[in-house]
């Protein structure tokens, strides 16, 4: 059940259902199957398409300035940043596009929101390498926080698991944490951590929307865009799966 969440977006991928289209099409000598895959590949592709989308994802939360944010009992960084890189001397640890979760940890500690820097130890089966939290944590301690008020969870696999560990940690009721997490990710992380009776501070960053003019660049089909529709589908599927399960 753990990966279930993980297999299901696959299935409804735009590139899954395009290649099955495509498949059943030549199967079938269907023109109008194969042509199915096609259109679907098309539109998913298409900027004005992902980017609406990437906005519903994000359309709850917006940047805040960190003086609206109450204090809390803990400040809580998800993992999804750090990308591990295989080299002839080891391995090496590179930031992604999620950087903007750890920085944010680390001002509002420095800002004195919460006591507690947590950080998760995240790390599924085929990944290599340290799990991030404890890769964030060296980061972090050469960014000024002291290391006594940094805390790791268990090793985790997915957003479950991570708010049950963090709950672990913090073992008393009427705890409230700042949570820190991608905007598009926000809405489906929220729900896991109430569930696990913690009282949840949303601190959004990472924004993938954007505002600009609608020009003839937005119906020209794009891999990035595809990518944007993928990852809606990945974090609808999330949520479906959590709202059923909580």
């Amino acid at each position: 059940m753990i990966y279930l969440h993980k297999f299901l977006p696959l299935i409804f991928s735009p590139l899954f259902l395009t290649f099955f289209f495509i498949i059943i099409g030549a199967f079938l000598k269907s023109k109008k199957i194969t042509l199915v895959g096609f259109l679907i590949l098309f539109f998913c592709s298409l900027p004005i398409v992902s980017n609406k989308l990437i906005f519903y994802l994000e359309k709850d939360y917006d940047p805040q300035d960190l003086s609206t944010l109450n204090e809390a009992n803990a400040i809580v960084v998800l993992s999804g940043m750090v990308t591990t890189i295989k080299t002839k001397d080891g391995l090496n640890y590179e930031f992604g596009g999620a950087v903007d979760r750890i920085l944010a940890g680390i001002e509002l500690y420095k800002n004195e929101k919460a006591p507690l820097l947590i950080l998760t130890r995240g790390k599924v089966p085929w990944q290599i390498g340290l799990p991030e939290g404890e890769y964030l944590k060296k980061f972090s301690i050469k960014q000024g926080v002291p290391q006594e008020n940094i805390l790791l969870t268990d090793s985790v696999q997915n957003t479950d698991q991570e708010a049950k560990s963090v709950r672990k940690i913090l073992k008393t009721n009427n705890i409230h944490i700042i949570l820190v997490t991608s905007a598009f990710h926000m809405t489906r992380a929220k729900k896991v951590f109430e569930a696990a009776n913690l009282k949840v501070i949303p601190y959004a960053v990472d924004f993938k929307r954007s505002t600009n003019k609608i020009t003839f660049m937005d119906f020209i089909p794009t891999a990035g865009s595809l990518g944007k529709t993928s990852k809606f589908v990945r974090e609808m599927t999330g949520r479906l799966y959590y709202n059923l399960k909580y």
